[in-house]
């Protein structure tokens, strides 16, 4: 470990994922493998390749530059689709490479319009449509218009896809406003047939309204966090239990993250610890030093409230957190030296520290923990 921590992939936990996704989908339903966020946190170069060993030949991304960095991590000429950010400098670079993207607006229809003509390319388009999320996509007016431009223009268009994106699907108290949703989106998506457009996939589910809204699942699906392992939230493993009448959990965690001891201290009773007035010393106590802080993704949120795995212990963050170091209380393991492992997140012995641990203490989702976690902490895949 060369860098203050190191994270592990789990490359069988992403094919029994991959694996478990596929069975629950079917073979007509193409899944889509959301790497947006470095991969939620995961890395992008590095969990790339396992998943596409996996069996995964469809990427999605919010931006160019995430395309360019999976195209790169493949072997296999996956297809990459852009959900987001694409400059007008880099849209025709875009069509060049062959990566599909949304269109959310005319302005970027008529952009791609004008590019694919300069290059004599074909754009490969997905028309987003708005349907009551009130974020991005064209209204009903607008996909009028969009229609009539991409049929006066068949040498430039091809129209791959046709989607909108649902508005929580991992809760119940959104399922009436998703309903309405989905009723809007299946009126734009007669609209487009009635014109003598055959999108190849027509997609609206995420991981959440896969598992929730099976019967929305279309020709694609675009999974993000079940992937990784994690639920979209309890309310959505409650519907898969109830609804498949299991128990167990058949998703894996793929991430695992240690450190290691740093220092290790004696604190006399009555004494602060870290900055501030924070914590004070109830009793004399033994600290160890842990070279990790928000600067390495571990939240100042979990200040005197963390916990990490070290000798098979549970032990307590205690202070600040710092920028680049956490200071935990080892009074009660009986040896620890410098260099001993520090879990993070994963299993030491019998104790595991969750991704859920860093959510419920510091009121942040797991999609947060995990896209918060910096691209330049060392990884590894076994």
């Amino acid at each position: 470990m060369s860098k203050t921590s190191l994270m592990t992939l789990d490359s069988k936990a992403v094919k029994n994922n991959i694996d478990f996704l596929q069975n629950m989908i079917g073979p007509e339903v193409k899944l889509s493998s959301v790497v947006k966020a470095n991969a939620y946190g995961h890395g992008i170069e590095h969990l790339v390749p396992v998943l596409e060993q996996a069996g995964v030949d469809h990427f999605s991304v919010f931006s160019y530059d995430e395309a360019q960095r999976v195209r790169k991590s493949t072997t296999n000429n996956p297809t990459i689709v852009i959900m987001g950010w694409i400059s007008n400098e880099d849209l025709p670079e875009a069509i060049k490479c062959g990566f599909e993207f949304f269109v959310f607006s005319l302005e970027r229809l008529y952009q791609a319009q004008h590019n694919a003509t300069q290059l004599n390319r074909v754009a490969k388009i997905h028309l987003e449509v708005e349907t009551g999320m009130n974020r991005s996509g064209l209204n009903r007016r607008e996909l009028k218009t969009a229609i009539a431009l991409i049929k006066s223009a068949p040498k430039q268009f091809e129209l791959t896809g046709f989607c909108t994106h649902l508005s929580g699907a991992e809760s119940i108290s959104n399922h009436h406003r998703i309903q309405k949703q989905l009723k809007k989106y299946h009126k734009m998506q007669a609209l487009l047939q009635s014109a003598g457009l055959r999108p190849q996939y027509c997609h609206v589910a995420n991981s959440a309204a896969t598992c929730v809204f099976p019967k929305e699942r279309f020709d694609l699906v675009r999974i993000g966090i079940m992937q990784y392992g994690f639920w979209s939230s309890a309310e959505t493993f409650i519907h898969f239990r109830q609804s498949q009448k299991v128990q167990d959990d058949p998703l894996q965690r793929i991430l695992s993250w240690e450190s290691r001891v740093m220092a290790v201290k004696e604190v006399k009773t009555g004494e602060f610890i870290g900055y501030g007035i924070y914590y004070l010393a109830q009793s004399d106590i033994k600290t160890a030093l842990v070279p990790i802080g928000y600067a390495t993704g571990y939240s100042r949120s979990l200040s005197n409230k963390g916990r990490v795995l070290i000798n098979g212990h549970r032990c307590s963050v205690i202070g600040l957190v710092n920028m680049n170091m956490i200071i935990v209380d080892v009074t009660n393991v009986p040896t620890v030296e410098v260099n001993d492992e520090v879990v993070i997140i994963g299993k030491q012995g019998d104790l595991e520290i969750k991704v859920s641990a860093f959510s419920n203490i510091s009121d942040e989702l797991n999609y947060e923990v995990l896209a918060h976690l910096p691209g330049d902490i060392e990884r590894q895949v076994i």
